[in-house]
């Protein structure tokens, strides 16, 4: 019971890897909050979860953000844990990339984070609570990748963002890091691999296979691999941590 009595808003929490933390998040004695645009599928969730809520929230509109966290706060009557989690994935070679995709990619999984951790962090400073931001990066925000130009920029802004707001923010008492996970099965992968397949020739499902047989471990990483850090790093075991990116990955990057 790591996080007895505290609150959590994890967003893009209906599915895969934001519903497994909250999942994990609950066992450890959390009260959560699923934050999801599909808001239906989120209450679904919730409704699995003791004491859990679903809220709807839109992470590139500003005041969707915002409206969440009021909903969020009054309900729980603070928040103590937030898990940026909501992202997208595209690829493209560079010649094909188009802007409208960029945008939206980017209004995601920068634009996003930055703006509900700000959200989130002025409701812990106006309440003081010593907090705790958790930010999915990626391996990808590692290095470059031919066809993975935009999300892995995406992903290395998001490591950046985790640096800058550690720093800055940690004279609040609140602590923001970051977890780059590998190659993650699920449902996400599913949407991968059709990219590649379209643009690398693969047949379905031959990317997947691949890429897990590459892993260090021997396999491709499940949501649930990913839970021990986003546990670890919401607990108090982790208040001397700031600014950090951790690879759960199986071995794929070292650093």
């Amino acid at each position: 019971m790591r996080l007895a009595g505290k609150t959590a808003l994890i967003t893009g929490a209906a599915r895969g890897i934001g519903l497994a933390f909250a999942q994990a998040y609950a066992r450890e004695g959390a009260r959560v909050a699923l934050g999801d645009i599909d808001f239906d599928r989120a209450q679904a969730a919730a409704a699995e979860i003791p004491g859990a809520m679903a809220v709807r929230m839109d992470v590139t509109a500003q005041e969707s953000i915002e409206a969440a966290v009021s909903e969020v706060a009054g309900a729980f009557g603070r928040i103590d844990i937030l898990v940026n989690n909501a992202a997208l994935f595209t690829a493209a070679p560079i010649v094909e990339i188009e802007r409208a995709d960029f945008d939206r990619v980017f209004a995601i999984n920068v634009g996003g984070v930055m703006f509900t951790m700000q959200a989130v962090a002025r409701h812990m400073i106006a309440t003081g609570t010593r907090g705790r931001i958790i930010n999915m990066a990626s391996q990808a925000g590692r290095r470059g990748e031919a066809l993975v130009a935009v999300y892995c920029a995406t992903k290395a802004a998001v490591i950046s963002l985790t640096q800058s707001a550690g720093l800055d923010l940690i004279r609040h008492g609140i602590n923001v890091n970051a977890i780059a996970p590998g190659v993650v099965d699920g449902e996400h992968w599913d949407g991968v691999d059709t990219f590649f397949a379209k643009y690398e020739g693969k047949a379905p499902g031959q990317k997947k296979r691949e890429v897990g047989a590459a892993v260090p471990y021997g396999r491709m990483g499940t949501a649930e691999d990913l839970t021990g850090m986003a546990v670890f790093l919401a607990s108090n075991e982790a208040a001397y941590i700031v600014a950090q990116t951790y690879n759960v990955d199986g071995g794929n990057w070292m650093n």
